[in-house]
């Protein structure tokens, strides 16, 4: 009968035998784990709610071989990690970011300032269309084309900005 049940709260024994091939984590990577774990306190109280979670043999080998590798329990590793992507902390697979907003805000900023340059392109058309320039007509050529420069290095200061933002990012 317990072996249809389970048994809760004791350790299994067998483990895939891949466990051993996890790679260990980079140097900060697991000092932020670690740093990460270790800031939850043991409260005065014994903690007594429970979430039961599943796992493949494969995720559980992971998660097992990343808390050892931490020197943490894994019910330790699995709540920190669980409560520092409650806090903002960490970001799933697929989820968007702060950074993806940052980016699409660049995005368009770039698209409404490339606008304002082809109104005044524009604007420079027809004031050279004319047959008969008009007083002050070459000031406001001289002042459009220094507008338009403007715009230009604007446009490429945020597509700089926003290459540098993505390159942040990484593949995805």
């Amino acid at each position: 009968m317990a072996e249809d049940v389970g048994h809760r709260g004791a350790p299994e024994q067998d483990q895939p035998a891949d466990a051993a091939s996890v790679l260990p984590p980079r140097a900060a990577e697991a000092a932020a784990l670690h740093r990460v774990a270790r800031r939850r306190r043991r409260k005065e109280t014994q903690r007594k709610e429970r979430v039961d979670v599943r796992y493949s043999s494969d995720e559980k080998a992971v998660i097992l071989a990343m808390a050892r590798s931490l020197n943490i329990a894994a019910a330790h590793y699995v709540g920190a990690v669980v409560m520092t992507h409650l806090h903002g902390g960490l970001a799933l697979r697929g989820q968007r970011t702060q950074l993806d907003d940052y980016i699409d805000e660049l995005t368009a900023l770039r698209s409404e300032v490339a606008k304002i340059g082809h109104n005044i392109n524009q604007m420079a058309k027809k004031l050279n269309s004319g047959d008969y320039p008009h007083p002050g007509d070459t000031a406001l050529l001289a002042q459009a084309e220094r507008s338009l420069g403007a715009v230009g290095s604007t446009v490429r200061h945020i597509a700089v900005a926003t290459n540098q933002a993505a390159a942040t990012k990484g593949p995805q």
